[in-house]
């Protein structure tokens, strides 16, 4: 799905809902830390394992065991790390930098991506073994100009919530302001709807939107 339709959310209505929800649901975006730390950071290391390490520590996977460990952005992740997670969802262990013994894993794994990944693979910028063993069930998530049947009900939802937090009277929607959200294109999404009903929300008058 797109930048902003919601992804995290519905791993975590996932997680929250099936049998692993008594365990940890632990999130990692690859695009938002370099690559170089990325493999400490999902894998852990030993103790002296580099310059830094001063002790040993686990990775977000160790620390998913028995959860849930999503993993969003997963077409940004480097393709020397896409060979060590496959070997991870294939021997269910994991093995922390700088050590020789692995350590026993069992999670249940929900990647997210805003890309095409059959044409990265094709472009040969996602390992076609990682493709298939991450791609056992797939839900697109449709951008919110496809579906602006749900615009009423977030918008709802949304305000509510930023009266909330604003510590104010919920405002009400006007007709005219309703048709203007189910109108706009969204290239943000959800994300971008629930912004701007905060700053309208904040900025209402006389309880009216």
């Amino acid at each position: 799905g797109e930048s902003g339709t919601g992804k995290e959310l519905l791993a975590r209505a996932i997680h929250e809902l099936g049998p692993r929800s008594r365990g940890t649901f632990v999130a990692k975006n690859c695009a938002a830390i370099p690559g170089e730390l990325l493999e400490s950071e999902l894998f852990g290391h030993a103790a002296g394992a580099f310059s830094g390490a001063q002790k040993a520590k686990r990775g977000l996977i160790e620390l998913a065991a028995d959860g849930t460990f999503f993993l969003d952005e997963v077409g940004d992740l480097p393709l020397s790390l896409q060979a060590k997670l496959l070997r991870v969802l294939e021997d269910k262990e994991i093995r922390r930098i700088g050590e020789t013994r692995g350590n026993r894993v069992d999670f249940r794994l929900v990647c997210a991506t805003n890309r095409d990944l059959k044409r990265e693979v094709e472009e040969g910028r996602f390992r076609r073994d990682l493709y298939y063993r991450i791609n056992v069930f797939t839900v697109t998530l449709p951008p919110l100009r496809e579906r602006t049947s749900d615009v009423p009900e977030l918008t709802r939802h949304f305000v509510a919530r930023a009266a909330a937090r604003l510590g104010r009277p919920q405002p009400e929607v006007s007709p005219e302001a309703l048709r203007l959200l189910e109108r706009c294109p969204w290239p943000g999404n959800v994300r971008e709807l629930a912004n701007v009903l905060e700053k309208a929300t904040a900025l209402a008058r006389d309880g009216r939107i």
